[in-house]
């Protein structure tokens, strides 16, 4: 059974020499569970360019019903939030509360943007019909493209590339989300002068979190809305 000391204030677990020790075997755990979550995504960016190999034509149409501007503008905020992410590091490392709480309660905003325009994307596609796979319904997309006079619907699979789109934009979704929870939990912490320059492992951990959660989406936009 693992017993902890008091260092400079922090409980250190047993198993480690002193603060240091526990927070850089901390950090590195953080960094092999974010490697798991690279290669599932990898795994996915893999499978996309092969069969974007295989269907070009099919993916450039499924592309067009993808609005550049609005993954644009994702992208942007997650990148501020990325930045507010760190100055809410940099305040704990400083011991200024405050600040580092204001700096991450702008973060889970900019998660909040982030995914409420992803709400109006997927709510906008299934009224026109478009969903994964085979639930794509064919006949009331190109009902929709009829009556905006727009050209119909060419490929018979094109629920294939829908479903690259909804499996990967809604993984990526659902880590914002956690994210969203963990630095909510770290505001509140924050707020309760939990953490000190001298102990911040769960606020850097959470960091790299959210900093991998934005570059994965880095790769995903020119993939799904540029690529195409």
């Amino acid at each position: 059974m693992s017993t902890s000391r008091v260092i400079d204030g922090v409980n250190v677990q047993s198993h480690y020499r002193d603060v240091d020790h526990q927070f850089s075997s901390a950090k590195q755990g953080i960094w092999l569970f974010m490697v798991t979550e690279i290669l599932m995504f990898g795994g996915l960016f893999v499978a996309y360019a092969l069969y974007h190999m295989m269907y070009p034509e099919m993916f450039a149409e499924g592309a067009r019903f993808l609005d550049w501007r609005l993954g644009f503008v994702n992208t942007l905020v997650l990148i501020f939030s990325s930045l507010t992410m760190a100055l809410g590091i940099y305040y704990c490392q400083l011991n200024q509360t405050k600040k580092a709480a204001i700096a991450l309660a702008v973060t889970v905003v900019c998660a909040g943007i982030f995914m409420v325009i992803k709400y109006f994307e997927y709510t906008h596609k299934f009224h026109m019909g478009i969903f994964p796979g085979a639930m794509l319904n064919m006949e009331q997309l190109n009902n929709y493209l009829a009556a905006a006079g727009e050209p119909l619907v060419k490929s018979p699979n094109l629920g294939l590339y829908f479903g690259f789109y909804f499996c990967m934009s809604g993984l990526h979704g659902l880590h914002v989300m956690i994210g969203m929870g963990l630095i909510t939990w770290l505001f509140i912490k924050t707020l309760r002068g939990h953490f000190k320059p001298n102990y911040y492992t769960p606020v850097e951990g959470v960091g790299i979190f959210w900093h991998i959660v934005d570059l994965i989406w880095i790769f995903l936009f020119p993939l799904l809305y540029l690529v195409g």
